[in-house]
């Protein structure tokens, strides 16, 4: 497969295989969509990428990580559709990234309770997080079927169903977060509950209209956590439901171990500055459990997402250190039909454009990760 030719997914053609990868941008004030949001968005579309995914569409109020962050409802139509005709007059598709934030939810932020599967501190918050209710599972589940329509309404080509990084769905997945003794606890058929009748809800909701991708975590990163061989499990159930067009595979727990999915550097100082003393203070002397770095290397998820390929014929995104012609090129005679990118295209939003032209470009990306703390001022690369 060549990387630039279109390609299917589910019913859409895309006009090549590289898709820009969901980064919570910060931009959305008063949880709606606004021009800054927009322009990002048509850059990355101007840029050539063949769809671009907004991050972190949160399907219900409690379910942001902030209240800052879009939530999908009535009066957010207007400016969802504004966006997805910005993106289309481009030549680009655009996906809707629908996820509730459960744990990682900053519930002194949202003014409203996190949820988790079974209660436990948030430090972010400082305070605890609160266990979801039979009622809040049904409801979630539910939200994610009508916030899917409301993307459908507003253009969208695409939803994405946020599985990953130990945000609700996946914090149902973890051993370690989830301790329930009821239908939802304990074996992997029921912490696989949450995952799969969320996607299914959505398929239900959306039919053929869109496509439905997934994005799972092949491994958490955490002691205790989701491994990768309980994942893959997950990963055939869901292959098996037929809910899902594509799947986007990623790794580690935005509660407990960032890094684990961003590798290289850690941005630890400039964490520290985005918050207030004593605060600041106290990340700069503790941070360091949390914030850990890790060596980056190109195409740093291969060798876990291969399993999946071998073992799923369900087509399948590439994500993690894409940044190179070359390491897109090994991903397509892998098999992956399609490859994600995300800081890259931070620093350049027109990389793939130039990288259709010159296959010897080089990413000018330096895996600083210091783009990070930028998601409370609005997402960017500090050395653009």
């Amino acid at each position: 497969m060549d990387v630039f030719q279109q390609a299917r997914l589910g019913p859409l053609t895309l006009r090549n295989r590289i898709i820009k990868a969901a980064t919570f941008e910060g931009m959305a004030r008063n949880a709606l969509v606004g021009d800054d949001l927009i322009a990002f968005h048509r850059a990355h579309a101007a840029g050539g990428a063949a769809m671009t995914t907004v991050a972190y569409c949160a399907v219900a109020p409690e379910g942001r990580t902030q209240r800052h962050q879009l939530w999908m409802r009535q009066e957010a139509l207007p400016g969802l559709r504004r966006l997805t005709d910005a993106v289309h007059a481009e030549g680009a598709a655009v996906s809707a990234q629908l996820g509730h934030a459960g744990p990682v939810a900053n519930s002194r932020s949202t003014r409203l309770p996190a949820l988790a599967p079974s209660a436990r501190a948030n430090p972010q918050a400082m305070a605890m997080t609160r266990r979801a209710t039979v009622a809040d599972i049904e409801r979630i589940t539910a939200a994610h079927a009508t916030a899917a329509e409301l993307a459908v309404r507003a253009g969208f080509d695409a939803v994405e169903i946020h599985l990953g990084h130990n945000y609700f769905a996946s914090s149902f997945l973890s051993p370690r977060l989830n301790r329930r003794r009821d239908a939802y606890g304990g074996s992997l058929a029921n912490r696989a509950k949450v995952a799969l009748g969320a996607a299914r809800a959505v398929r239900d909701a959306v039919g053929d209209r869109v496509a439905v991708l997934a994005k799972l975590n092949m491994d958490d990163g955490v002691r205790g956590g989701l491994g990768i061989e309980e994942s893959l499990e997950v990963a055939r159930w869901l292959e098996r439901d037929g809910s899902l067009d594509a799947l986007e595979l990623t790794c580690g727990s935005s509660l407990l171990n960032p890094m684990y999915l961003f590798r290289g550097e850690a941005p630890l100082r400039e964490f520290a500055a985005t918050f207030k003393q004593p605060m600041r203070l106290g990340v700069r002397l503790t941070g360091g459990r949390f914030i850990r770095a890790y060596p980056y290397q190109e195409a740093y998820l291969l060798d876990g997402a291969r399993r999946f390929r071998a073992a799923l014929k369900l087509p399948l995104i590439l994500l993690g250190g894409i940044s190179q012609r070359a390491t897109m090129d090994l991903a397509m005679a892998e098999g992956f039909e399609f490859v994600a990118m995300a800081r890259a295209l931070l620093r350049e939003p027109d990389l793939v454009n130039r990288l259709r032209a010159d296959p010897a470009t080089r990413s000018l990306c330096v895996h600083c990760n210091k783009c990070m703390p930028t998601i409370f001022t609005g997402t960017h690369c500090v050395l653009a």
